[in-house]
């Protein structure tokens, strides 16, 4: 086998902008990231694709919530893999073209992946992650009522439910993941962090109303193949401290340590590149070897050493 990466795309770089929501727009953008990526196989890398969805996981949501006088909701856990098949599908289907006109032999194949998460995990006593629409506070306290759910107020634009987000514990696929990978394919999996799923009393699997991220789940996958390289694929070329500020420095290279020690300083924005420098961390801490933040159309450049932030042990 060649070198093997796990390559993470954010589910917004499918959504370039409001005006650019629709489903042959987000393919259009999944066009311009597979360019990168099928470079990226031309020389030599075997990739697993993995991809966040939180914007398509809304749409669905939403649908559901406008057709329920007609139709059944749809859960949570069957949202996710309503959305690693559409997502795979434009990565298989642009993917597919761009080895064509490559010359490459090469084919991708999605696999539904399903992440095993802890009961235990705190996570579901604090749920923090707000998912679906906008609701007045009257409509969520109804919601809380017949429903269960959780709600909060969302930064002065209105009310909305929130999930748990544990960590991820396994990634049951994990051995077709490899099979199909050892057969040459490339493999689009762990979409939107994978279905979570419990193994309930029987050892049967049972969907959780929950949301994983999907670097978390990404850094799992990547330590559990193993993978040489992990990639995060996000809107900016490089890491920075102070980003945005007068005093802003980039970042070329981290050691582990300064990673941790830049975290624990504040440096990294919560909403935002916390959550990767984390998944970052614990793939290093599990015994990765290297792993990089760029974004897709520096990708090759950042291979070659010329940009992006790498992170070594």
């Amino acid at each position: 086998m060649t070198k093997l990466a796990v390559v993470a795309v954010g589910g917004n770089a499918l959504i370039k902008d409001e005006q650019h929501r629709q489903v042959r727009d987000q393919y259009a953008a999944a066009v311009e990231s597979m360019r990168h990526i099928a470079a990226m196989i031309a020389a030599g890398w075997n990739v697993v694709i993995t991809h966040g969805n939180g914007p398509q996981v809304g749409f669905i949501l939403r649908r559901s919530e406008l057709s329920r006088h007609e139709l059944h909701e749809v859960p949570l856990d069957s949202c996710g893999a309503d959305t690693q098949g559409a997502i795979g599908y434009m990565f298989q289907k642009a993917l597919r073209n761009e080895f064509l006109r490559r010359g490459l032999n090469r084919q991708a194949v999605t696999l539904v992946t399903q992440v095993e998460v802890d009961p235990n995990d705190p996570a579901f006593q604090r749920p923090s992650k707000p998912i679906g629409s906008f609701m007045s506070e009257a409509e969520a306290r109804a919601k809380q009522q017949t429903d269960g759910w959780s709600v909060v107020e969302d930064a002065g634009r209105g009310w909305r439910r929130v999930v748990a987000s544990p960590k991820p514990q396994r990634i049951v696929e994990r051995d077709a993941i490899l099979a199909l990978i050892q057969q040459g394919f490339v493999v689009i999996g762990v979409g939107g962090g994978g279905i979570p799923v419990m193994v309930d009393a029987a050892g049967d699997l049972q969907g959780v109303e929950a949301v994983i991220d999907k670097d978390y789940a990404s850094a799992l996958l990547a330590n559990s193949l193993p993978a040489d390289l992990f990639v995060i694929s996000t809107a900016v070329e490089r890491v920075a401290l102070n980003y945005n500020k007068p005093d802003q420095r980039w970042l070329d290279r981290l050691t582990l340590a300064e990673a941790r020690q830049y975290l624990a300083a504040g440096h990294f924005p919560k909403g935002s590149m916390a959550p990767k420098i984390e998944a970052m961390i614990s793939f290093l801490e599990r015994g990765g070897r290297q792993a990089l933040i760029t974004n897709p159309e520096n990708l090759g450049r950042a291979l070659a050493g010329e940009t992006g932030t790498w992170l070594t042990a």
